[in-house]
C-alpha cells in the first residue's frame, strides 16, 4: 500500500504540466533571445509562452487534471518566464533592474504565505494578480514592438511602467506580509 504522503504519479505527469514545464523551460532561451537581439526569436518564444500559458489551465480542466501542484506549477512557469524576460530586458536598460528580482520575491512570499509547497491551493491577491498580468504585458510590450520594428512605445515609456510596477509589486508584498501578520496576531 502506498503511502498517503506520496505524490500521485497520475496527478504529475499530465499534458497540462507538460505545458507549464516547457513554458518555464524556455524562459532563459526568451532572456537570450532578448540580449542577443533575436526579436523575431524573442516575440516568438514569448508567443509560445502565452499560448500555453492559457492552454495548460483548460487543459487540466478537460482532462481532469487539476492539482493544487499543477497551480503552483503554472505560477511558478509564469514567475520564472516573466522574470528572465523581464531580466533580459533590464540588461538592456530597458526595465528597472530592481524588478526581476522583486517578482521572484514576490512569488516566493505569494507559495510560502499560501503554504503552496504543503499542497494547499494558491491564495491570491487581488493586486498581486493585476500584477501578474502587467509583468506579461510590459514583457510582451517591447518583444513585440522591436519584432515588428516599431519605435512606439519608446523605452523610456516602458521605463517608465516598469517603476510603476516596482511599486505596485512593494504594495503588493507589503500588504500580503500585513494580511500575514493580522492573521498570526488572531485579528
Amino acid at each position: 500500500m502506498r503511502a498517503a504522503h506520496t505524490l500521485d504519479r497520475t496527478r504529475v505527469v499530465t499534458w497540462a504540466n507538460g505545458l507549464t514545464l516547457g513554458r518555464m523551460i524556455s524562459a532563459p532561451a526568451l532572456a537570450a533571445a532578448i540580449t542577443a537581439p533575436a526579436p523575431r526569436l524573442a516575440a516568438l518564444l514569448f508567443a509560445l509562452a502565452v499560448a500555453s500559458d492559457f492552454l495548460d489551465g483548460a487543459l487540466a480542466r478537460r482532462r481532469g487534471e487539476t492539482s493544487a501542484l499543477g497551480g503552483l506549477l503554472d505560477h511558478a512557469a509564469d514567475a520564472v518566464l516573466v522574470t528572465s524576460g523581464l531580466a533580459g530586458l533590464a540588461y538592456a536598460g530597458s526595465v528597472p533592474l530592481l524588478l526581476p528580482p522583486l517578482i521572484l520575491l514576490a512569488f516566493a512570499q505569494y507559495a510560502l504565505d499560501s503554504r503552496a509547497l504543503a499542497g494547499r491551493a494558491l491564495r491570491p491577491s487581488s493586486l498581486g494578480r493585476w500584477n501578474g498580468i502587467a509583468y506579461y504585458a510590459l514583457l510582451g510590450t517591447p518583444v513585440v514592438r522591436d519584432a515588428l520594428g516599431l519605435s512606439f512605445p519608446a523605452d523610456a515609456s516602458v521605463r517608465g511602467l516598469g517603476w510603476l510596477l516596482v511599486a505596485s509589486t512593494l504594495l503588493s508584498i507589503a500588504d500580503r506580509a500585513r494580511a500575514l501578520l493580522r492573521a498570526r496576531r488572531g485579528g
